[in-house]
């Protein structure tokens, strides 16, 4: 079953009201609608893409240990998905595919990063519950979701329903601002170049892991 087939299945439950992610129905236009805004606000197109220069960041993994993108990159290509959190059930299904293929991906000389914005707490929870091979990056306040083009703030209404859902994201991000990076993936070379992107306003769609393997294939060839 591919990522987006495992991520439909889900929706739908979740959509049903099926246990144990039951949420009253009326969230869902609500969600909708944000989800339709971020698109039409053409932030997605503005995003750091392929052929850029990747910006490089230096963040702490779950552990509190320094991990730097330039000294990755270093050792060979570098993939990195940005993650909105361990509340996230959608984000969650893509970082366990991304472990899936983990093997695959380290066999072709790539070191895997995921970078969120929650602290680090949050992240021994998501590398814990997901069974994760790899680190989950602290980006405080999304700065370097910024730098990629990636964050954005929730609009006022989507915050009221998160406070009603207990979705806490200050508390969760240890950050007052309300804001979230837009689910994006990236294969960078290991001269700073991004040599694949994807980035998605709707956090219900992802790309297939399997999709960065030739990518990643012929970067090694040429490395």
């Amino acid at each position: 079953m591919s990522l987006q087939d495992k991520l439909d299945a889900f929706k739908a439950d979740f959509r049903a009201g099926k246990p144990p992610f039951s949420a009253p129905p009326e969230i869902h236009p609500i969600m909708e609608r944000a989800t339709a805004e971020l698109i039409a606000s053409g932030q997605a197109s503005r995003a750091i893409k392929a052929g850029d220069r990747a910006p490089q960041f230096r963040l702490t993994d779950q552990d509190g240990n320094v991990v730097s993108s330039a000294e990755l990159l270093a050792k060979g290509s570098l993939v990195i998905s940005f993650y909105r959190g361990v509340w996230c059930p959608y984000c969650n299904i893509e970082l366990q595919a991304l472990n899936e293929v983990l093997p695959e991906i380290q066999a072709l000389g790539a070191n895997v990063v995921a970078i969120s914005p929650q602290v680090a707490a949050n992240s021994r929870k998501s590398v814990r519950q997901n069974h994760l091979n790899f680190p989950v990056l602290n980006d405080n306040k999304n700065e370097t979701a910024a730098a990629f083009g990636l964050r954005f703030t929730l609009p006022d209404y989507l915050i009221d329903l998160y406070k009603k859902l207990k979705n806490d994201l200050p508390a969760f991000n240890g950050d007052p601002s309300w804001t979230l990076p837009m689910p994006a993936r990236y294969v960078i070379g290991q001269d700073g170049v991004v040599l694949y992107s994807e980035v998605n306003p709707d956090y219900t769609h992802r790309p297939d892991p399997s999709e960065m393997l030739p990518v990643l294939q012929k970067a090694a060839q040429s490395a």
